[in-house]
């Protein structure tokens, strides 16, 4: 997601409460105020974040708040978004919306009947502000249901500068040349990379990004759909190119052993810790929130990032991912709730996000200057410039149970191959047996 989906920064203690209730420490909040248009509405919000990325969308909930006199309720749900809120539905507690991190979980969603098409406004707002391709990724047989509000730019390596200079490199323009560098990097004395092995979806995100450059759009738009199998050559070299970092102890900080010990928060103090053991690590574009906010890095000084590079004779990859939101048929305050996505979809929501930093919008009206560094402004350009040529995460677009699920699927199945990356084509066929079957169900 982000996704992580897009990604889960502190564990949440909170997640037996309900969703009508306060969770993870963030707090019913309302404007008051009897003369604005929503005094006296709930509105309860779901969604995977929680540490920094939920203290920052709080700011979101609470200029809504204040504009509109609504009340507003955040729960974070973890990463099994569609257990969750499924669980929550039967149990008549349906959340209002849901940001969800997942296109294949917006599409079971509106495959179940649960969700409400965006409202003339939001839609008119998506036509004028975003490249087509958001809308595509939002809408389930035509009709659309999700507004993307929080983008991720999921094709950037983050580096330490000083790890680079120290080494002597500089951050490098082919997937051959990284490998090199890395090699140098290590022989200075850290670890080239950092790799988050203990969870499944940084590990599709380096697949996509390799497979997206290698295989080209066609087949990635192919195998996200699972018009061909998994067990495609294409599939297989990709896993092949990817085998040649994974099997590389002296490229990986731990080895294979401490990347699957190692979360996505502490991937990034690897390399932007008090005790650096990694000179790289690839994510998207959050991962500068994390150096910023946990370990006070300042972007674009200390913590930097390069495109994630072409593989072969590939084009370089642009791959992202986001969180839509959603309004569900049996919350119990939709229509106050459709005023808050149309709220979303305005430049001006995004701004307050944007200011607080780690985020981005595909939102092609807000204004760069919102963001707080030229980093940030310049990965949130290559986004929105990027426009209908971007590819969404492709476990994203996968049923949940195959590309989404904590310890199965295509998680489980990376994670494994990284253990022993020595049978790309074994690899392959497990995939494409446990796709299988996740799409035929």
């Amino acid at each position: 997601m982000m996704r992580r989906r897009t990604t889960l920064l502190a564990s949440c203690t909170a997640l037996a409460l309900s969703l009508g209730a306060t969770a993870c420490g963030g707090g019913p909040v309302s404007a008051g105020g009897g003369d604005k248009p929503l005094s006296g509405q709930t509105i309860n919000v779901a969604g995977v974040w929680s540490g920094s990325e939920q203290k920052n969308f709080q700011k979101v909930l609470d200029a809504f708040g204040e504009k509109t006199g609504a009340t507003t309720r955040f729960t974070s749900t973890g990463d099994n978004v569609s257990t969750v809120v499924g669980s929550k539905i039967e149990g008549g507690n349906a959340p209002d919306v849901v940001m969800v991190p997942q296109v294949g979980v917006l599409q079971q969603f509106a495959k179940e009947g649960w969700l409400t098409p965006l409202s003339r406004t939001a839609q008119k707002s998506v036509d004028a502000n975003y490249a087509s391709v958001w809308k595509d990724y939002g809408s389930v047989d035509g009709t659309l249901y999700g507004l993307y509000f929080k983008a991720a730019h999921k094709s950037t390596v983050w580096y330490s500068p000083d790890a680079l200079d120290e080494a002597g490199v500089e951050p490098p323009k082919s997937y051959d040349a990284m490998l090199k560098a890395g090699q140098t990097v290590s022989e200075s004395g850290l670890a080239a990379f950092s790799v988050a092995g203990q969870d499944g979806w940084t590990l599709t995100d380096w697949f996509e990004n390799v497979y997206l450059s290698q295989a080209g759009p066609e087949k990635y738009d192919a195998l996200a759909a699972h018009e061909i199998k998994w067990t495609d050559p294409t599939v297989v070299a990709a896993l092949t190119t990817l085998g040649k970092l994974f099997k590389d102890k002296e490229l990986i900080a731990g080895g294979q052993k401490g990347a699957l010990n190692t979360d996505f928060p502490g991937s990034v103090e690897k390399v932007f810790g008090p005790e650096p053991a990694a000179g790289m690590v690839y994510e998207g574009d959050f991962v500068a929130g994390v150096a910023k906010d946990q370990f006070g890095r300042k972007i674009g000084e200390d913590a930097d990032f390069f495109p994630f590079p072409a593989v072969g004779d590939g084009e370089a990859p642009v791959v992202s991912g986001g969180d839509a939101a959603v309004v569900l048929k049996d919350g119990k305050s939709r229509r106050a709730a459709m005023e808050f996505l149309e709220y979303l979809a305005t430049p001006e929501a995004s701004a307050v996000w944007a200011e607080a930093g780690g985020f981005l919008s595909p939102n092609k009206s807000l204004d760069l200057a919102s963001y707080g560094d030229d980093t940030t402004r310049e990965t949130a350009k290559s986004l929105v410039g990027a426009g209908d040529s971007v590819r969404f995460d492709m476990s994203d677009q996968a049923p949940a149970a195959f590309g989404g699920t904590k310890g199965a699927g295509e998680w489980k199945l990376l994670q494994d191959f990284l253990r022993d990356p020595s049978d790309p084509k074994g690899t392959a066929a497990a995939l494409e047996k446990a796709a299988a079957k996740a799409y035929r169900d």
